[in-house]
């Protein structure tokens, strides 16, 4: 009896420790190793073609003013090459069609109207023959969103009624947006070398003494 009790214990005691040695398995033999999720790669969106890249701070106005700028200067270049090719309605498309036009004219005399403007033109553009007509220092400034001006100096040479003509000057001509166009609202002409006469003589020039 006291051997089977000795047998009895040994079992028990094997059975346990196989018990024991299943359930203290290390922990590092039963840690499961999980692959990190990929990070998602970032989305690229196209751009169309013609698609302009932001511009860099410190650029935005420029960037901004170059669209009005650029239009103006074309509807300025409309009344410059009419009066190259003697073209009426070229030369007009470039003025508003109103009664409020006013011209300040080389020659000392005032234009007023659209309708007068053209009269006058369709009276001397036919007598004007190989005509001319360089522009230099340019230069357009833009007074808010709907008005600008544009300032430059000029020389022309031409046939006029079968005679040599030719002048020089400064000009102002003053925009004003209409729509979706640019129109010249007032021009201001002067010769370069006016008149001594006709110069007050305190705004005449002062030589030094000798």
């Amino acid at each position: 009896m006291k051997r089977l009790a000795i047998i009895l214990s040994i079992v028990l005691v094997s059975a346990g420790a196989a018990l024991a040695q299943n359930s203290n398995t290390s922990p590092s033999s039963r840690t499961r190793t999980v692959a990190p999720k990929p990070s998602p790669a970032p989305r690229t969106v196209a751009k169309p073609p013609d698609a302009t890249a932001s511009p860099s701070p410190g650029t935005t106005s420029r960037r901004t003013a170059a669209g009005p700028a650029t239009a103006v200067r074309a509807a300025f270049d409309k009344i410059i090459e009419g009066i190259r090719k003697a073209d009426v309605d070229l030369y007009m498309s470039g003025y508003l069609n109103s009664s409020t036009l006013v011209l300040f004219n080389n020659n000392g005399s005032v234009t007023r109207g659209w309708d007068q403007l053209k009269k006058n033109r369709e009276s001397s553009f036919p007598q004007s023959k190989d005509v001319k007509l360089d522009i230099r220092d340019w230069h357009v400034t833009m007074l808010g969103r709907d008005g600008a001006v544009v300032s430059c100096l000029w020389s022309q040479t031409q046939t006029f009624n079968g005679q040599p003509d030719s002048g020089s000057g400064r000009m102002t001509l003053v925009f004003k947006r209409v729509g979706a166009e640019w129109k010249a609202v007032h021009l201001h002409t002067s010769p370069d070398k006016p008149d001594p006469s006709r110069v007050p003589a305190s705004e005449q020039s002062q030589r030094p003494s000798p």
